[in-house]
């Protein structure tokens, strides 16, 4: 019996438009990624059959996808077709003209990949001196165009201990949202694992105090997109559904059009040029797998299971080859 309740679409696709980027990120995904990216009037009509299969929004990534030359037709050709569009960027091309574009092209939320309050910091981690200044600065532009801000954290070995000074940062800057992203192993993140990550334990003490300053927020929205945050009797405020949301909730389209569960799972389960997406949705036996997942390994004593669904896939698939693996980062 499915665990939750299958939507006929889903609500969101985060659409990875092009790969080209111009930052160097140690714990990137899809660096690797060759392949050629679809040619605009074939996204173009793409998007049009996204929009009738009931999608509500799409999220448009990377690579950077302020790189990508049709960007703004893009938007605008997503917003006439009734979807709601957000965008993640590294900032460094935003500023107060592509501010004022972006909304004019209908985005309504657009997110600024920030990983630490120190300067320094951040700029190791991504690659490209400078580049805290210009995604603060963009974090300006943006708000002054009227577009809502949300300040993206990768939360790994260089801030894990610095909860208060992110929070208190990402006020200073205006931000309506504070997301803190778990530390995937895909891409260049498996290759620096042993650097980057954090053993399970201090997995259990971060998201302690993060739930901590969660519940102490009020004017910050604090998001954790992190299964096994269940196990200390939580969930992501913003999730309608137990345990991970990729294939249940969203969907990922690369550049070239190829469909995965999500950004960190690199299984191939159709194409959005050549396949039907709500039959990809409804019949794909890899997304079947994700939301019926089985409890194994020391999932089948755990009596927090039912509300962590064993974690977050995309590491357990990382690190054992498995799917329904139970999640390497859980302290249980």
């Amino acid at each position: 019996m499915p665990n939750e309740v299958v939507l006929e679409a889903p609500l969101t696709i985060n659409w990875a438009i092009n790969n080209s980027c111009n930052f160097a990120c140690r714990h990137c995904y899809s660096r690797g990624d060759t392949h050629e990216e679809l040619p605009r009037e074939v996204l173009l009509a793409c998007l049009e059959k996204v929009a009738q299969a009931g999608v509500f929004s799409v999220n448009f990534g990377g690579g950077e996808p302020l790189l990508h030359p049709g960007i703004l037709e893009i938007a605008c050709h997503a917003r006439s077709l009734g979807l709601r569009i957000s965008m993640n960027s590294n900032g460094w091309l935003l500023d107060r003209e592509m501010a004022g574009a972006l909304r004019d092209a209908g985005f309504t939320k657009v997110g600024i990949s920030i990983d630490s309050h120190i300067p320094k910091v951040h700029d190791r981690f991504r690659g490209v001196a400078g580049s805290h200044g210009r995604a603060v600065a963009a974090l300006g532009d943006l708000a002054e165009a009227g577009i809502d801000t949300s300040i993206s954290t990768v939360i790994c070995r260089i801030n894990n201990t610095a909860i208060d000074d992110l929070v208190a940062f990402a006020r200073e800057q205006g931000a309506r949202q504070l997301n803190f992203h778990n530390f995937k192993c895909s891409g260049l993140g498996l290759s620096h694992k042993d650097e980057l990550d954090l053993t399970p334990e201090e997995w259990q003490e971060f998201y302690r105090r993060a739930l901590a300053a969660r519940d102490g927020e009020k004017g910050l929205d604090i998001s954790l997109d992190d299964p096994i945050i269940a196990l200390l009797g939580a969930r992501d405020t913003g999730s309608l559904v137990k345990g991970s949301v990729c294939g249940k909730l969203s969907l990922n389209i690369k550049a070239n059009g190829d469909m995965t569960p999500c950004g960190f799972i690199p299984i191939v389960i159709g194409n959005i040029v050549r396949d039907d997406l709500k039959q990809v949705w409804r019949d794909s036996a890899v997304l079947e797998k994700m939301r019926n997942k089985k409890p194994t390994g020391k999932c089948a004593g755990c009596g927090k299971y039912e509300d962590c669904l064993g974690g977050c896939s995309a590491r357990a698939l990382a690190l054992t080859g498995d799917l329904n693996s139970p999640d390497p980062h859980c302290w249980a």
